[in-house]
């Protein structure tokens, strides 16, 4: 993968090729786009990568503004620190049921922002980034709407 996915027309094709394949619904609306999905999607999509300890690969504009990091940050920050120490291994058991099993649909669960900032991202939806060949490129997540804490 190349190291900047935000308009980038394969990563967004295994994006919204495998959430299709998975969950059986579109990701996005008909006719849209890498950099709508950047851009101007109303909702917070994330992904990492297979690493040993996962980093962010990706988070679109919404999930910038959620998590309160800059696209430079965002993707050099280990997935697992989305989470405070005392919710990970929640996290932990979340992504092994997507790897199990492809995705989960209703997620709930407590993440922070930059700032410290406490949030509940309630109704996500996390899925396994598989490729047209079906090779694991990863996991992904997306969610419309959080509370703060």
């Amino acid at each position: 993968m190349s190291s900047d996915l935000r308009s980038d027309p394969a990563f967004f094709e295994l994006l919204t090729g495998s959430y299709a394949r998975l969950v059986g619904a579109p990701l996005v609306p008909e006719g849209a786009n890498a950099q709508w999905l950047y851009d101007d999607a109303p909702f917070v999509v994330v992904a990492h990568n297979t690493d040993a300890d996962p980093r962010f690969v990706y988070a679109n504009k919404r999930a910038q503004a959620c998590f309160e990091y800059p696209w430079d940050e965002f993707i050099t920050l280990p997935s697992r620190l989305s989470a405070e120490a005392p919710n990970r291994e929640e996290r932990a058991r979340i992504l092994e049921a997507v790897a199990r099993d492809g995705f989960v649909r209703g997620y709930r669960g407590v993440r922070i922002s930059k700032s410290g900032r406490r949030f509940w991202i309630d109704d996500g939806i996390v899925w396994q980034l598989i490729d047209a060949d079906g090779v694991n490129r990863g996991q992904a997540a997306t969610f419309a709407s959080w509370t703060d804490v």
